[in-house]
């Protein structure tokens, strides 16, 4: 079955950087559009960067174009969000998602928190 787990997570100071992973099993990794989402308290699960199968397109949420960067290694079945200039409104739960079919699956998420 479709499996996803994120990593990478933590506390950072305002400025700071950190990269997420997200290691997925059970599906044809290097043929599917990988998403990652973020959620904080009290809001919505908004999207925050995706990367077509091939890495030949990405997209970026308005908040965070410039500063973080998803990319995807297909022979390792993973792929990443490099964040940096961390600001305290990044701070949220941050999913790994697959869509197969109709089908949304969601890793656990990992937590990042940007605090001084």
């Amino acid at each position: 079955q479709v499996h996803l787990v994120e990593s990478g997570g933590g506390l950072v100071q305002p400025g700071g950087s950190l990269r997420l992973s997200c290691a997925a099993s059970g599906f044809a990794f290097s043929s599917w559009t990988m998403s990652w989402y973020r959620q904080a308290p009290g809001k919505n699960r908004d999207l925050v960067a995706a990367i077509t199968s091939a890495a030949g397109t990405t997209v970026y949420a308005p908040s965070v174009k410039g500063r973080f960067t998803i990319s995807r290694d297909n022979a390792k079945n993973t792929v990443y969000l490099q964040m940096n200039s961390l600001k305290p409104e990044d701070t949220a739960v941050y999913y790994c998602k697959v869509r197969i079919t109709e089908t949304n699956y969601w890793g656990q998420g990992t937590q990042v928190t940007v605090s001084s």
